[in-house]
């Protein structure tokens, strides 16, 4: 191939990472935009997603996609059971304390770790996709799965926005984001909402997993690279910042994409530092976020 099959193909590549890093980064905004908690444990909770898809799908004989589409419901439910049980025994009990949390999180981080290790053993194992279809391009063929993984993460941003800006409930997050207190003062549960932000936070994360799983494979070890792309897409895009995180993800991902098919992944990391270096320098609230008052 030419330069310009090469450079199409390494776009798609980077259409579906920044697809699967939206979701995987907005769960993050979402927790400490609201409860202002930094979720060190994020990425295992994405590894707990992906090791759930492959145990529901391996269970569930006939179709892989009868396997895939159950995944894609249980495991995201039982990862955001999880959160809920870890933010009612951990974080409550802090108060939400930012430094408390930090390091409650980095204890659940080698907890949930060392289960996964403990019960779903080291090795990687694949997650068999829906459908194998490929579309014909002019240049090559493409996977259809991975063409709908990206429709699919768009969806779920348009929902997720939807809900933020449209419904009581997304009212009821944003009154608590601005003002603890006065939001406590009219009645509103704040705990409650807390704990449903880190049980959604966690399903994003989920969500994510499942749906890369059958392009990647599921392993203990696999949440270290969405958490630290997922902090790069927070701190570009803005906390809390549902737009700075979709752009922030479509930047990184592409970037990586076509930097790591040209040159190396290692550079496409390298560059993804420094643009987050001279946003901290130059707008630490992010691109599209607000400075606080």
């Amino acid at each position: 191939m030419h330069f310009g099959p090469h450079l199409l193909l390494a776009a798609l590549e980077g259409l579906v990472t920044s697809a699967v890093l939206a979701l995987t980064a907005l769960g993050l905004s979402l927790v400490f935009g609201v409860m202002r908690v930094v979720n060190v444990a994020h990425g295992e909770f994405f590894m707990l997603g992906a090791v759930l898809a492959w145990a529901v799908s391996t269970a569930i004989s006939g179709h892989p996609a009868i396997g895939f589409v159950a995944a894609l419901v249980i495991a995201p439910l039982l990862v955001g059971l999880v959160a809920l049980i870890a933010e009612r025994l951990v974080l409550r009990r802090l108060n939400y304390n930012p430094e408390g949390t930090i390091v409650a999180t980095i204890g659940m981080l080698y907890i949930i770790q060392q289960l996964a290790l403990t019960f779903y053993g080291p090795e990687a194992r694949p997650v068999e996709p829906p459908f194998s279809y490929r579309i014909l391009l002019p240049w090559f063929g493409y996977s259809g799965y991975k063409l709908s993984v990206v429709a699919a993460s768009a969806i779920l941003l348009v929902i997720t926005w939807l809900v933020l800006t449209r419904t009581k409930i997304g009212l009821i997050m944003r009154a608590t984001q601005y003002d603890r207190e006065t939001a406590q003062a009219f009645g509103i549960p704040v705990e409650r909402v807390y704990a449903g932000v880190f049980a959604v936070g966690a399903m994003l994360a989920a969500i994510a997993a499942v749906l890369i799983v059958p392009i990647s494979q599921a392993h203990y070890l696999m949440g270290q690279d969405p958490l630290l792309l997922s902090f790069i897409v927070v701190i570009i895009g803005g906390l809390g910042s549902l737009r700075g995180t979709v752009v922030a993800a479509v930047l990184i991902g592409l970037s990586d994409g076509i930097v790591s098919m040209f040159f190396s992944p290692t550079l496409a990391k390298i560059i993804a530092t420094l643009v987050v270096a001279l946003v901290l320098v130059f707008r630490p609230q992010g691109l599209f976020g607000t400075t606080s008052r």
